[in-house]
């Protein structure tokens, strides 16, 4: 019944923010729990509007958040608990100091829950900076896999043959929609103009694409257009 944030959720991506937005609003549908998701590349009149009407849980990008703390338009003095989901990928991408600036403005009392698939150096140097006495919870290798989903790896030599062995998973494999992760922005690029003249319908996502684009994509993609 407060409508002040109470719990605040911070993610590598707004992609992964939005989903998180989706995840709570689905779980909490019958509980009026409101819930907004802050992220780069959107309406900031827009977050301060929703702010301003009161949103029980906060989940966003680190830039953004501490950004409209700092704005004053996210009061964190009700916050209760703050999440960080896929820690390691949020120090990978460089916000280290804007999670330290966040947590600063928080009660002393929030409890922190810490999620990350690697525990690095910098990862235990947050735990204990945010945490006292934490408790870890360890999930074995042999539960992460998803029923049902099988895995495997090619080993591929030359980077040049890369683009081949796709083109045989292809042939080999019955596949209907698949999700190609690459390690830069550039070979994103590189690869879907690939794709495109071996005559596969596809679309590329990656960080300097306007967020509304990126958005179109994913809802084509989970629509199968």
């Amino acid at each position: 019944q407060v409508r002040e944030t109470q719990a605040l959720i911070l993610a590598p991506t707004r992609e992964l923010a939005v989903q998180i937005q989706k995840g709570l609003l689905a779980l909490g549908d019958y509980m009026n729990v409101q819930c907004h998701a802050c992220i780069g590349g959107t309406n900031v009149g827009e977050d301060i509007r929703k702010l301003d009407y009161g949103q029980h849980v906060v989940a966003g990008t680190p830039g953004r958040v501490f950004d409209m703390i700092r704005r004053r338009s996210l009061r964190t003095r009700a916050i209760k608990m703050l999440v960080l989901d896929e820690a390691d990928e949020m120090l990978n991408k460089g916000f280290k100091e804007q999670i330290y600036d966040v947590y600063r403005y928080l009660p002393p009392a929030t409890q922190v829950v810490l999620i990350s698939a690697t525990l690095p150096h910098e990862i235990l140097e947050m735990t204990n900076k945010f945490m006292t006495d934490p408790i870890r919870i360890l999930v074995k290798r042999d539960e992460l896999t998803l029923e049902g989903i099988k895995q495997f790896f090619v080993a591929v030599e030359r980077e040049e043959w890369k683009f081949d062995t796709l083109c045989d998973l292809y042939d080999t494999l019955t596949i209907t929609q698949a999700v190609i992760f690459c390690n830069t922005k550039r070979k994103v690029d590189w690869l879907t103009e690939k794709m495109r003249e071996a005559n596969f319908t596809v679309s590329s996502m990656h960080g300097d694409m306007p967020q509304k684009e990126r958005e179109s994509i994913m809802k084509e993609f989970r629509s199968g257009a």
